[in-house]
């Protein structure tokens, strides 16, 4: 099967989930946390599919591509830092921690297997 568009992959999909789940908790952070962790973790996480789609414009260019989902990775394990921090200052639950966190894992996988192996990716 010919993937036409980013929003196709799997990975993308995910990334859009863990985007939307990590909105949806920072909707109860503390307001003196809105120009800090909650601002900051929400774009991160938007950043992962949002780059993703960047990289999928420039996958005929293999080094380009590959520069681009390492910049997700690193979108992807910011979120994860961030979230680590709202537990810890009591803003999610452990059970809200594990699901989000469990996602960043997931897209993280997934991203390392792309950049690993781009080839199935790239335009030739």
């Amino acid at each position: 099967m010919k993937i036409h568009s980013a929003k196709e992959l799997i990975v993308y999909r995910k990334a859009f989930e863990l985007g939307k789940l990590v909105f949806e908790l920072t909707l109860r952070f503390p307001r003196e946390e809105v120009y800090a962790l909650t601002s900051q973790v929400r774009r991160s996480s938007r950043s992962v599919c949002l780059n993703l789609r960047e990289a999928w414009a420039k996958r005929r260019y293999e080094a380009h591509f590959v520069s681009k989902l390492t910049g997700c990775d690193g979108e992807v394990n910011e979120t994860d830092s961030a979230l680590d921090f709202a537990l810890v200052h009591g803003y999610i639950s452990e059970e809200q921690h594990k699901q989000a966190t469990q996602l960043c894992c997931e897209v993280g996988r997934m991203l390392g297997s792309m950049i690993r192996d781009p080839s199935p990716f790239l335009i030739s």
